[in-house]
């Protein structure tokens, strides 16, 4: 997919979102649960549709695939190429007519993503990357904030027990409210309308990778807590923690987050 092809896309993903998710926006929605006995975790008609028109849309021979409401296949770690796919990231979010949902699809090439969109209908926004020619949200280019440092009044989206444990030890911020969708939140990042974002362990894949080049090309980096680089198309898609910051701070914000969750900077 070349830049031109992905930047036919983004028009064609709006598309995709006006007929296919929007019309089940706010209506009353039947969930299933796919947790085979862990917490709730609800799918719905609109991921299902969702996930079968990208699917028609994106995939073409050679070129893999793993979405979060689709049977996963062995056979796309042997891929150089794959799109990881969330139809929805927030569902719960949706369900309850709240706005901060999103699509998010990545291509991903040798286990790093080249080409990301994370597109949040009901915002009116739409974040692009491609690799090397920097991030964009409609239209605009987009960079993390200057922030020089996790200083008071810092803008952070971070899990309740994470804050509070940051807080425990000295660090002051604004903890600003959780979006549905991890990926807009890393997003937000990315365009400097946070600071910095944590996300607790068992993020896959899918709710990250378009993200994680957003954030990249923006300025920013998306790392477990030791600051390592996240590898997709793996067999095992989860991942623990993750911090997400601007460059310059992105090893001072890591350590906060291993004192906080570790004991340890």
């Amino acid at each position: 997919m070349t830049t031109v092809d992905f930047a036919a896309f983004v028009e064609k993903l709006a598309t995709i979102a006006a007929e296919t998710i929007l019309p089940f926006f706010r209506t009353a929605l039947h969930a299933d649960d796919k947790s085979a006995g862990g917490m709730f975790d609800p799918v719905t008609e609109a991921d299902r549709a969702v996930d079968a028109v990208l699917r028609k849309a994106l995939l073409r021979e050679g070129e893999g695939w793993l979405s979060e409401e689709s049977e996963d296949s062995p056979a796309r770690l042997s891929r150089e190429r794959i799109f990881i796919v969330d139809p929805i990231d927030g569902t719960r979010g949706f369900m309850r007519g709240l706005s901060g949902w999103s699509i998010a699809a990545a291509l991903v090439e040798n286990g790093r993503p080249v080409l990301g969109i994370v597109h949040a209908p009901a915002l009116g926004a739409t974040y692009v990357a491609v690799k090397g020619a920097g991030a964009r949200l409609n239209g605009e280019a987009i960079t993390v904030a200057k922030t020089a440092g996790f200083r008071s009044g810092a803008r952070i989206a971070a899990p309740g027990f994470l804050a509070e444990r940051l807080r425990q030890t000295g660090l002051q911020f604004e903890l600003q409210p959780r979006l549905p969708s991890l990926a807009l939140r890393i997003a937000n990042v990315a365009s400097g309308a946070l600071d910095a974002g944590f996300a607790s362990e068992n993020a896959n894949d899918w709710d990250i990778a378009a993200a994680d080049l957003i954030l990249h090309e923006a300025g920013g980096f998306l790392t477990s807590f030791d600051g390592r680089e996240i590898i997709y198309n793996r067999k095992e898609t989860k991942h623990g923690p993750l911090t997400a910051a601007p460059a310059q701070i992105h090893a001072e914000v890591n350590a906060a987050a291993r004192l906080a969750v570790l004991g340890r900077g």
